[in-house]
């Protein structure tokens, strides 16, 4: 199996994990908060499962590296305006907290792996 192929199995079961953390805190956070105060910290919850899960398990860097977390954060940090801006729009249109939540989540996640892979935990990138 290729090594990206490797990575993206890896990447899908942190993303479960991620989600899982999202999820659950932004059904409990739904119902006290505005949908979109409860989405954004829900989303920040997940990313920093994600963070921990895909620096040292999906890509393997061991080591500390503050250009990482920068750029993880700058990442995360745009991502995070996607995610919360699909919610808002899907309930708008459909008004189905669930499609929300999915189409939201589908778009932070596809976004997240491509800067994850080819900019932040980058070996050739690191410090760079």
């Amino acid at each position: 199996m290729s090594a990206i192929k490797k990575e993206l199995i890896k990447f899908f079961f942190a993303g479960i994990c991620a989600v899982s953390t999202d999820a659950f805190c932004y059904w409990l956070l739904y119902h006290y908060s505005t949908p979109s105060i409860a989405k954004a910290i829900s989303f920040i919850l997940g990313s920093i499962v994600a963070y921990i899960i895909n620096k040292f398990w999906t890509f393997s860097q061991k080591e500390y590296s503050g250009s990482e977390l920068i750029k993880f954060s700058i990442l995360y940090g745009l991502t995070f305006f996607a995610n919360v801006g699909m919610n808002k729009l899907i309930l708008i249109l459909l008004n189905i907290k669930i499609i929300a939540f999915l189409f939201a989540t589908g778009t932070s996640t596809v976004l997240n792996f491509i800067g994850q892979k080819w900019w932040v935990f980058n070996p050739k990138r690191i410090g760079g």
